[in-house]
Parts: structure tokens; C-alpha cells; sequence
């Protein structure tokens, strides 16, 4: 179906429908619903538009040389936290080449095993499959004498080729070339062991003639020796057989029809190499021509056989720095080139190519969409938009047994009231009148596309439990030809994935409807708070913040009121009525027996008590200027303010604002048991758990009155925000934290993490299900809730940045042809007061294949859910054997592929899923975080603080927050107004004479080499040299110049992408700060013990071989 035909007879919903006068099209949060386009619905199991573009030819990267291991975080100046704000992020996987591996010494940690060649079977292509440059190398030391043994022919998988790094032992010459995968080439006749030999399933190009030949070389280079062949600093260069010895086989570019079935035939287990850990590596079979067939591209339709796009480089080409740039001890560290195992940057590149320029079309079943660091347009037609919900797999295994031997989490991230880029339009409302919404009458699932309306059009079929139901008479409406309701696509539930319901009163509490919810500002005027500024600050702010409340549709103002309270070891509430002249306070120092001392005039509407509320906002911060108060209380100012919203018979939201440990003798008085001796011990776990229970029960009393608590924290030493942020966590609410807090330095930071506090959209009193299809169901559910039973999770306060991760089991056998389904209902009241429900729909493929598992594997979401797991398992178990279950479960997960999914091939290479090759990467990125592996710098507050902010990320915000992006600054010209390609996080790709942006959602870091011109030194600093940048230098100064412009303009819409903002940091070469920074390279070693990407992939390989032998 081409997307651009011609709209059908029935009206699209972007218009008025004369027939349906019952749903009206009203909008969520604010913004008026924009109308959809007139764009006919393919039928739901349609076929979709291919969407294949040969990727453009790219730059290639010049092999660079290793730089000293960076650090972990230093401790930074106050107010320079090494966590500042956390954001959505971007990072994921797709094609991405490979080539040489060069063998670690037996000195590093991880290294007990060489690891031998890196293949990634392509199992999935993204758009046309990419071509690939691959050069399997054979084991230095190992052709000890004769000819190499042949491999045996790969058993027939009809996937695509791996692509295959070599394991040696001394220095290769990358090829840093990454193209597209094909079929292997045939090889003719047997040929002499060389260096160099091509992967028996890999599509190779020749070099340009005059590239030296390497020589073939009998036993292991002495020391000092080195290889034949180009010096390791000349970029691009390939090294590689003999050309004649190739022929072209045919080059096979997206097939049609189905992928080709998956045989079993698979040899009898793996031959080890001879000593166990190096042997003899096996070469390619001689005169074996038969072509792997490449994966069919994913959702799109079979079309014409197409010639390979022209090899491609890798677009993140940034000279490293050269050989005689180095230091000395520096030259002798080149092992396996970094450049031939797979890039992060370039699966993310390869995806924007493939998959960034068509919107992503919803109507087929369990198809994988783009990576969230791809920006595209979705259109929904049956399943719900992957701004909603990302899955760990869109194919999953048809019985339990098969997802146990896999170990791949089948997980969905869900992100209920996410917001929408506003090209798309935001789900319709749908008034069904006093009846309510449709539903099953035995699972109670709501009507949704996938219901089957049977007995022309008086009965439907549950998609979920198959249960036949009656359709009411004012809902019957005849069938077409297909089955299919004739007003199918009028109607937005029965149509679209996403899309909400009026709520009748059934839905609400105590069978009435809801007020609209409150809003509480509670201010801590202790000592601390007023000395630092912050009170004044934040009063003088919320005098124009109050207008920004979040409202409904076309509402002139919010309906939210508003309350005031401020606390020290006591607490003042404040009677604002607008008939009084001033604001009356009225103290409560019983905070053992907290009560609200007022009802009538504590919450006011703000246009109506204008004056009174400048009037208060005026005077606090004089009436406190002298305070000597250094206790504050903490448990009972919650209290009072659920107390508050109970008395007002309304839901609503707290607004903390806190700077110390409450000591002051009350419930919830916290004792200081930071103990940095308890870290890599068994008791570790204690400094996760909160300190006591009290905070765990008045949790559950907030979320029974939909009180939901916001808290910004401001402290100066060990708050213990463990405990401190229970009540917000199980709340569905936010913590925000402002170490070492001064004004002049973070006061940017803090207005404006407040102010889109205040104004975002938020559902309160919330209630969220999960249903599936028969054959799986949830069982366990990570992120900021509260759970009373095994299947609700409810929130006190739901916001569009917060995400809810499910895992599901198998409880029955799933069967290929009806797939599953989810259904997840969001029950919950507007700001304006009004019940709604929020349905989203997503139908997912099932497997009898592994192969097809891996094929449709999303890691950005699969790391999410690790890294969610690993979080929480820090609460219960040592974190040592956190990190072991990671390592364990990544290990199983591809050992499993390489059994059962990969040709056959020796022991020495490491084959990945091409889906899963990013994997390895990623895994060692959140195995090296603060939570799980803290530097000597780390405070556990820290910890604390990162544990839960991860909890309820996104999978945007977790991928940069464990990958950060590292953009070259002065690479791309200056009039270019698109972002420049970021290069990998590693000290090798840093040039001493360039500029750095780096982001990971929560910090920026401005690093500025120290042989930068001093043209781009006055540009963007407007000082003469590189010495007199001040150190710590947290803003730009606005200069009228392009370089300046364009610098501040990326920063600005780098803040626009994250939830929170992101703090600058300036960082100067050799400075005190750049350990700092250093921690962030997450490619490299870490001074906390974090193994480089390099290492840890050669000790996954170690782990998958000992788990298939």
C-alpha cells in the first residue's frame, strides 16, 4: 500500500464526523489536538512500504593509537557533582563492521583468553543490508608448520555472513573500513597460510594495487620484531590476500519473501583450539562458492535485487593522535585496533541513514523501529508508537524452553504519557457516553484494533482470552467483505494503537468524580537554606512560575490551586484567602501528631489570591533572614501536606525543597551512617535500604490520597538520600539534587528544572495494567510506584518522562500464527480534574527459531532492563555478585546464538548476533557506573541518587547515560547548522588541537585541547591563549561571532533533548578537572578498576567459550 494515495471513502479522523457525535477530539495537556493527515490505515497484518536507501559513502577513520587509561570521577569542585541532571539520551545498535583484533598481553585483568575474531552476524539488516569490509586474521604464533586446517563448509543458515574480527597476537593495521554485509566470496583452490586470510563468510575488496602483500610468517615475531605489512599509524589501510585469490559471488542485497528457514544441522560442538586457548586457527574452506543469502530488511516489502551500495567508511573519522605524537610508553600499548571491533557510532550512524528519512509505519506485527538516537516520524496504525512502548524483542520464543535456553529478558519499557514531537498528533478522546468504554467481560481488556467482531457485527472475540462477548446495541455496526467493522476507521479504538477513553463514574474513587488536583510548596528555612540564597531565589521565582501551572486544552487558566508552607524543626502554614490584606501564618510545632491547623483558605486558586500570594512570597525570606535554626524535620512536612490534600478531598502534588539530614527529634529522624568501609563488603547492600520503615508507610498512606512528592535537594554533606528519596520514588515522583548549592553557579540549573517541574503534564492518582495474550503474562515490573498486589501499579503522580518496565514469562505455549499481545491501561485524573483512561496497544511476532529471536532484538532496551535489574538488585544482594549475574546472563544470552544460530567456525572467534553486537559495549558501560563500581571520589549519596534516577528512565536517557556522546566541535564548518557526528568515547579519539562536547543527559563537559588554536580560544572564551581560560568555567560567554554562535546554539538544543538540564562544565587539557571528564570515556579503562571496552570483550569471549565447552 503506498502511503500517499488517495485518502478511502471512509473520513480520516482528522475530521468531524457527522455520524459519531458522541467522541469529540479534545487534546492531552494542554495543546490543542492537531488533526491527523488524511492518510488511509493499512489493514493491520498489511504489507508495508520498503524503505531502503543505500546509506551514503561516509569518511574513514584512521587507526589510532591508545592514550593513557582515563580516570574515574574526580572529586569536582562544590557544585560540580560529578551528577548533575539526567536526560533523555540516544544511543543504539545496528549494522556496524568488523575487522582485525589484535591480542591483549597476559598482564591485563580481563585478558586470560586472546580473543580471537569479532564476527557479528548480521541476523537483522536495517533497510538494504550494508556491505562489509571483513579481514579475518590468523593467529600470529600459531602456524607453527604446515598448511592450516580447512573449516568445515557453515551448515546452511540463510542469514548473512558473520562479520569476523581476527584474534592475533601483535599489531595489525586496521582496515577501519566499515561496509555493508553480503555473501562470502568463493575462494579458489587451497592457499598458503598468510597473515591475512579472508573469513569463510565475509565480502572482501581488494586494496587499491601497491599495498604491500603481507608476508606469511612461520612461528611468533621475536621480541621487538614486527609484522610485514603497513606501520600501524597509516590510515586505512587494509590489509589483505592476495586479489586474485577471490572470486565475485553473486552479492545478494535484501531478498525477497521470507527469511529462509533455520536449519538444525549444526556440528558436533565446537573444536577448541589446541592448547585451549590459542591453537591453530582454521582457514577458509578452498573452493567453496555458495553465497549466504542477507537478511531480508525488516517491514519492508521484497523488492528488486539491488547492487551493494559503495563501500562506506566510518563516519566518525577523527585523525587520533599520531605515533610520534605520543609519549613513549605510550607506543608499545597497541594491541587490537580499537577501530576493528563494533562502534556504538556507527550502528547509530548506519540506523539515521537507513531508517531516518520515512516515518515509521505501525500497521505490521513485531516490527523492530529505528534506534532511539534516530530521529523519524511515527504513524499509527494499529500498534502503539515506540515513543510509548520499546520491547527487548519484537519475536519471541514460542515456549518457555526456548526463552530459557535464549536468557534474553522479554521485557516492554512503557512510557505511558510520553510527549510527542508535535508533527504527530496526541491520542483522540473517545466518549462512549454514560455506558463507559467497551470491554471484555472476563479479563476486562478494553476494545482495541485486534478484537475480532464475529456473527456480522453482534458479537466480538477477546483478542486476550478469547472469551466471545455480546456488542451493545448502541455499538453494533455492520461488517465488510474482510470482517472487518465498516466503521473501522472512524473510530480510533479500533483503528489506532494508541488512544484514550472518558472515564465514567465507575472509574473514580468513592463512586465521584475528582476535583481538580493542588499543588504544595514546601520550604525549608533552616540556616543552610537561607545562607546559601536559596529561599530568596526560589521565592522571587514562583511569583511568575504560578502562571505557568499546567491546564487543559483550551483552559485560560489552570484549575490546580495552591498552598504555602515552610518548616525548619516546626512548621508554618500560611491562610491566603483573598479577602485577607496579608497572609496569616500559623505555626504547628506538635510534629509528632501532625494536623493541617486550616482548610478554608490554605489552597487558593492563584489568579484570585494574586496579592496575597506576592505579598507572602515577598516577606519569607525577611522573616527567616535571621535564623540560627540548623535542624529541620522531614517525615512530618509530608505528612502534613497529604494531610492537607485528605482535607481537601483532592490529589496533588509536593514540592520539597530541602537541604540537610533531618536530626531534629520527630518521626522520620534520621541518624548519619555513611560508611565508605562497608563498600565490596556484604553489608554494602545496607547503604541502598532506607535507614527505617517509617518512610516506606507514610509512602503507601501518600499513594492511597494521590499525594505524589517532588524533592529537590540541596546539601552540603550526607543527606542520605537513600532514605530521603523512598516517598518520591514510590510516588511516581522526582528527586533533584544540588550539591554544594551556590547561587551565582547553579542557579540556572535549578530555575529550570523547576520551572518544567511545575508546568510539565502530569496524571495523578494513577492506576496502570498490563494485560497480555494467553501464553505469557507480567511478572515483575522496575520503576517510581507503588504495588499493593502482583498486577497494579500505582502511582500518586504519573509524568511524561517517567517509564514503568515490565518483564513477562511464558505460562503456555505461544503459537506463531496469532503472536502476542499487550494491552496497557492507564487509569488516571487530568489536571483539569478529568478521569481518563490511556490504552496502548502493541502485537508482537512469536518464534520457533532462535535465529528469529535474535533477528529482532532491540539492545538499547535490553540494556535498559539490565541495567534496571542490576539497580535493584543492589538492594538485596552484594554488588560484586550483581556484576556476576550480568556478566553471566550476557555470556549465556550469546553463547547461545553462537551454538545454535552461528555457521560454524573456530573456537578463537567471537561471533554476535548483529543485533546484540553492541552488547558487549554497553554491558561493560553500566557494569562500570558509580552504582555498581564506585571510584574512591563517589559519595554513596551519589549512588543513592543515580540508583533511582535510573529506575524510571527511558531507553533515550539510559543509552546516553551509560554511552555518553562525544561531538568534535571545530571538525564540522562553522556555517553547517546540523549536529556534528560524534565520535567514540575514548581518550584516542581526543586531538589535543580540537574541541569536545560531551553529554550523557545529566552534565556537559566543554574539553579543550591544549594545542587549540588560539583563533578558536578567542572566538569562545574571548581570552588570547589557552592558559588564561579560567578552570571550572560553567558558561560561555556570548560572543558575536560564528564559532560562538554555533557553540552556544548546540549546547542549547543538546538542553532541549534531556528532562533535565545539563550543567557545563569547562575542561582544559592536564587540567585538575579533566579526571573528571576522563570518567566519562567509558571505552577506556577506569581508575576504579572498570575494564576497557577492548578487555572486557576479550573476557566475554573467555566466558561464552567456557560455556560451550
Amino acid at each position: 500500500m503506498n502511503v500517499n494515495q488517495s485518502a478511502p471513502p471512509v473520513p480520516p479522523f482528522g475530521q468531524p464526523q457527522p455520524v459519531y457525535p458522541g467522541y469529540h477530539q479534545s487534546s492531552y495537556g494542554g495543546q490543542p489536538g492537531s488533526t491527523a493527515p488524511a492518510t488511509p490505515y493499512a489493514a493491520y497484518n498489511g504489507p508495508l512500504p520498503g524503505y531502503q536507501q543505500p546509506p551514503p559513502p561516509g569518511v574513514s577513520r584512521a587507526p589510532s593509537s591508545s592514550g593513557a587509561p582515563p580516570g574515574s570521577i574526580a572529586q569536582a569542585p562544590c557544585g560540580q557533582g560529578a551528577y548533575g541532571q539526567f536526560g533523555q539520551g540516544d544511543v543504539q545498535n545496528g549494522p556496524s563492521s568488523t575487522v582485525q583484533m589484535q591480542r591483549l598481553p597476559g598482564s591485563q585483568p580481563f585478558a586470560s583468553a586472546p580473543l580471537a575474531p569479532v564476527v557479528s552476524q548480521p541476523t537483522v539488516s536495517y533497510g538494504s543490508p550494508p556491505t562489509s569490509s571483513q579481514v579475518t586474521a590468523q593467529l600470529a604464533g600459531m602456524q607453527i608448520s604446515g598448511p592450516v586446517a580447512p573449516v568445515p563448509p557453515p551448515s546452511g543458515l540463510g542469514y548473512g555472513p558473520p562479520t569476523s574480527l581476527a584474534s592475533a597476537s601483535g599489531s595489525f593495521p586496521s582496515s577501519g573500513l566499515y561496509g555493508s554485509y553480503a555473501q562470502p566470496q568463493g575462494l579458489s583452490g587451497a592457499q598458503p597460510p598468510q597473515r591475512s586470510a579472508p573469513p569463510q563468510a565475509s565480502s572482501f575488496t581488494p586494496p587499491a594495487s601497491g599495498v604491500p602483500r603481507m608476508p606469511s610468517m612461520t612461528g611468533p615475531p621475536l621480541p621487538g620484531q614486527g609484522f610485514g605489512g603497513p606501520p600501524v599509524s597509516q590510515p586505512n589501510h587494509v590489509s589483505s590476500p592476495p586479489p586474485q585469490a577471490l572470486h565475485p559471488g553473486p552479492q545478494l542485497s535484501g531478498l525477497p519473501g521470507p527469511p529462509p528457514p533455520m536449519h538444525s544441522s549444526q556440528p558436533p560442538g565446537y573444536q577448541l583450539q589446541q592448547n585451549g586457548s590459542f591453537g591453530p586457527a582454521r582457514g577458509p574452506q578452498p573452493n567453496y562458492g555458495s553465497p549466504y543469502q542477507a537478511a531480508p530488511p525488516f517491514g519492508s516489502q521484497p523488492g528488486p535485487l539491488q547492487p551493494l551500495p559503495p563501500k562506506r567508511l566510518d563516519p566518525d573519522a577523527i585523525p587520533s593522535p599520531q605515533l610520534n605524537e605520543l609519549p613513549p610508553q605510550q607506543k608499545t600499548r597497541h594491541r587490537i585496533d580499537p577501530d576493528a571491533i563494533p562502534s556504538p557510532i556507527q550502528v547509530i550512524e548506519d540506523d539515521r541513514n537507513n531508517r531516518g528519512s520515512e516515518p515509521f509505519v505501525t500497521g505490521v506485527r513485531g516490527q523492530v523501529p529505528p534506534l532511539v538516537t534516530t530521529n523519524f516520524l511515527v504513524k499509527d496504525q494499529g500498534n502503539a508508537s515506540p515513543r510509548y512502548i520499546r520491547c527487548t524483542s519484537y519475536n519471541i520464543p514460542c515456549t518457555s524452553d526456548m526463552a530459557k535456553q535464549a536468557q534474553v529478558p522479554l521485557a516492554a519499557v512503557i512510557k505511558p504519557l510520553a510527549r510527542l514531537p508535535p508533527e504527530e498528533a496526541l491520542p483522540y478522546v473517545v466518549d462512549h457516553g454514560e455506558s463507559g468504554p467497551l470491554r471484555c467481560n472476563r479479563c476486562k481488556a478494553y476494545m482495541c484494533p485486534f478484537m475480532q467482531f464475529i456473527e456480522g457485527g453482534r458479537r466480538f472475540q477477546c483478542c486476550f482470552c478469547s472469551c466471545i462477548n455480546d456488542v451493545p446495541p448502541q455499538y453494533f455496526q455492520h461488517l465488510d467483505h474482510t470482517g472487518k467493522r465498516v466503521d473501522a476507521y472512524d473510530r480510533p479504538e479500533l483503528s489506532l494503537g494508541s488512544y484514550e477513553f472518558l472515564a465514567t463514574v465507575d472509574y473514580c474513587k468513592n463512586n465521584k468524580f475528582p476535583s481538580p488536583p493542588a499543588f504544595i510548596f514546601m520550604i525549608d528555612v533552616s540556616y543552610n537554606a537561607i545562607r546559601s540564597g536559596l529561599v530568596r531565589l526560589l521565592c522571587e521565582e514562583l511569583k511568575s512560575l504560578l502562571d505557568f501551572l499546567p491546564r487543559e486544552g483550551g483552559a485560560e487558566e489552570s484549575a490546580i490551586r495552591v498552598g504555602f508552607v515552610t518548616y525548619n524543626k516546626v512548621l508554618h502554614f500560611y491562610n491566603l484567602k483573598s479577602s485577607l490584606a496579608q497572609p496569616q501564618m500559623m505555626v504547628v510545632s506538635d510534629v509528632a501528631d501532625m494536623f493541617v491547623p486550616l482548610l478554608d483558605g490554605f489552597l487558593v486558586n492563584v489568579s484570585e489570591s494574586r496579592a496575597v500570594i506576592t505579598s507572602l512570597l515577598d516577606q519569607i525570606p525577611e522573616m527567616f533572614a535571621d535564623t540560627r535554626e540548623t535542624e529541620t524535620v522531614f517525615a512530618p512536612v509530608i505528612q502534613a501536606g497529604m494531610e492537607a490534600l485528605k482535607a481537601a478531598e483532592c490529589a496533588g502534588k509536593l514540592f520539597l525543597f530541602h537541604t540537610s539530614l533531618p536530626i531534629a527529634e520527630a518521626p522520620g529522624k534520621l541518624k548519619n551512617r555513611d560508611d565508605r568501609k562497608l563498600i565490596n563488603t556484604d553489608k554494602e547492600k545496607t547503604l541502598f535500604q532506607p535507614q527505617t520503615g517509617a518512610y516506606q508507610s507514610l509512602a503507601k498512606d501518600c499513594v492511597a490520597q494521590g499525594c505524589c512528592v517532588d524533592l529537590f535537594l540541596f546539601p552540603n554533606q550526607y543527606v542520605d538520600v537513600a532514605t530521603l528519596s523512598v516517598v518520591p520514588q514510590l510516588t511516581g515522583g522526582s528527586v533533584y539534587k544540588y550539591t554544594c548549592f551556590q547561587v551565582e553557579n547553579d542557579q540556572e540549573r535549578f530555575l529550570s528544572d523547576l520551572r518544567r517541574d511545575v508546568q510539565k503534564v502530569v496524571g495523578f492518582d494513577a492506576v496502570m495494567r498490563v494485560r497480555t495474550s494467553t501464553g505469557i503474562r507480567a511478572i515483575d515490573f522496575f520503576g517510581a510506584f507503588y504495588m499493593s498486589n502482583t498486577t497494579d501499579v500505582e502511582l500518586a503522580g504519573l509524568d511524561g518522562d517517567k517509564t514503568v518496565t515490565v518483564e513477562f514469562k511464558h505460562d503456555d505455549r505461544l503459537s506463531e500464527e496469532s503472536g502476542a499481545l499487550l494491552q496497557c491501561a492507564l487509569l488516571y485524573t487530568s489536571c483539569a480534574g478529568q478521569r481518563r483512561l490511556r490504552i496502548h496497544n502493541l502485537a508482537l511476532n512469536c518464534c520457533t527459531q532462535l535465529a528469529d529471536l535474535y533477528r529482532n532484538c532491540e539492545t538499547d532496551t535490553l540494556i535498559n532492563y539490565m541495567a534496571k535489574f542490576a539497580y535493584r538488585g543492589v538492594l538485596n544482594s552484594p554488588v560484586k555478585s550483581v556484576r556476576d549475574t550480568l556478566i553471566t546472563q550476557c555470556a549465556q544470552i550469546l553463547a547461545c546464538y553462537r551454538k545454535n544460530c552461528a555457521s560454524p567456525s573456530s573456537a578463537g572467534q567471537l561471533i554476535l548476533p548483529e543485533c546484540m553486537k553492541l552488547l558487549p559495549v554497553y554491558l561493560n558501560c553500566v557494569l562500570k557506573s558509580d552504582v555498581l563500581q564506585p571510584g574512591a571520589e563517589v559519595t554513596t549519596d551519589d549512588r543513592a541518587y543515580v540508583r533511582q534516577l535510573v529506575t524510571s528512565m527511558d531507553v533515550a536517557e539510559t543509552n546516553v547515560f551509560f554511552y555518553p556522546r562525544l561531538l568534535p566541535l571545530t571538525k564540522s564548518p562553522i556555517e553547517s547548522t546540523t549536529e556534528p557526528p560524534a565520535v567514540r568515547a575514548s581518550e584516542e579519539r581526543l586531538s589535543n588541537g580540537d574541541v569536545y562536547l560531551l553529554e550523557n543527559g545529566l552534565s556537559l563537559f566543554l574539553w579543550v585541547g591544549a594545542s587549540v588554536q588560539q583563533g578558536v580560544v578567542q572566538s569562545l572564551f574571548n581570552v588570547s591563549s589557552f592558559s588564561q581560560i579560567p578552570s571550572g568555567l560553567s558558561i560561555l560567554p556570548v560572543l558575536d561571532n560564528p564559532l560562538s554562535k554555533k557553540v552556544r546554539g548546540l549546547i542549547d538544543s543538546l538542553r532541549a533533548q534531556r528532562s533535565r538540564y545539563m550543567k557545563l562544565i569547562v575542561v582544559k587539557q592536564e587540567d585538575k578537572l579533566e579526571i573528571l571528564f576522563k570518567h566519562f570515556l567509558v571505552e577506556d579503562k577506569s581508575l576504579n578498576g572498570g575494564a576497557s571496552y577492548v578487555d572486557f570483550l576479550c573476557h566475554m569471549h573467555k566466558e561464552i567459550r567456557q560455556l560451550l565447552s
